[in-house]
């Protein structure tokens, strides 16, 4: 699947998570990387070096972004700029996120939703 400049939700929940990575790489093209994310139970994840964002496929929730707590649901869009603390909370056992990264180590110069 990596590479590919298509690719369905099924197939991104088939491809395999490399060796200590906790989601699937799906595409990259220069700076952009397209990963697919299904916790189960706890989400441990820590901040990231580049700007993000999530696109809900399936599922339910709440993302902590710094200091907010907001729920979520399929089709929703959050947006995590680089280096800040976040995770996902409560979420039901069939969620997953497409997980886009982009741009230079420490994101965007001019963020106004930091």
């Amino acid at each position: 699947m990596k590479g590919a400049w298509h690719a369905s939700a099924a197939e991104a929940a088939a491809t395999p998570v490399a060796a200590g990575r906790r989601s699937a790489e799906l595409l990259r093209h220069g700076s952009l990387e397209v990963r697919w994310y299904a916790p189960k139970g706890a989400d441990p994840q820590t901040p990231h070096d580049r700007d993000e964002i999530y696109i809900v496929a399936r599922g339910r929730g709440h993302i902590v972004r710094g200091a907010e707590r907001v729920a979520f649901g399929p089709n929703d869009m959050l947006f995590v700029p680089a280096g800040m603390e976040h995770r996902f909370e409560d979420i039901s056992d069939d969620f997953a996120t497409w997980v886009v990264f982009w741009g230079a180590t420490g994101g965007e110069r001019e963020n106004p939703f930091v």
